[in-house]
């Protein structure tokens, strides 16, 4: 490993440890093994470098784990897929609930200090394109224009329902009322 992905190895590990608020670059570089001077070099600030530890840590927790039920569910119809996919999503939370509380945490810090980091913005717009990606892999037959506009509802909804989640799991909305929503939408939609 280089100093950079050691970096996020150690800001991860701090992080689930202390939380967002009390990880000092000191630490990270302690828990890193590189120079506190290396932050700096690779990521431009401690809080750039936290947030693409979080950005990387939840895109192979919750990122990964949705990629294999869309994988999984590419036989069914798209809605019964979609339905699947967000039942499954409070088990995806339950196994990333430690880094889905940092992320919120950064978030709300980085948007009360000097707003949204570079490395926040960029974690949003690789989101989607995954998503795109593994939707275009699984359902070849599917347009861009519609892949696009999937992805960013799926994108949207597994960050609302994450904070939902942590905040009141039990009115979680099932998969199939999701759905069912989706449907009743597009059904009213005008010709």
């Amino acid at each position: 490993m280089g100093n950079r992905e050691d970096l996020l190895a150690g800001a991860r590990r701090v992080i689930m440890e202390r939380g967002v608020a009390k990880a000092t670059a000191r630490d990270i570089a302690a828990a890193s093994g590189v120079s506190l001077a290396a932050i700096g070099y690779h990521f431009g600030s401690k809080d750039e470098l936290i947030s693409a530890a979080l950005a990387e840590s939840l895109g192979s927790g919750i990122g990964d784990a949705m990629e294999a039920i869309v994988e999984e569910t590419a036989s069914l119809p798209l809605l019964t897929g979609f339905a699947a996919l967000f039942d499954r999503m409070p088990e995806i939370f339950e196994a990333n609930r430690e880094a889905l509380l940092a992320s919120l945490e950064n978030s709300v810090r980085m948007t009360r200090g000097e707003g949204p980091s570079r490395a926040l913005t960029d974690a949003t717009d690789h989101a989607h394109l995954g998503i795109v990606e593994v939707l275009r892999s699984a359902r070849p037959d599917i347009g861009e224009a519609d892949l696009s506009a999937i992805a960013k509802l799926d994108f949207v909804l597994v960050q609302s329902l994450g904070l939902m989640w942590l905040v009141s799991p039990e009115s979680l909305p099932t998969g199939e009322e999701l759905a069912r929503a989706v449907a009743a939408l597009a059904a009213d939609a005008p010709a």
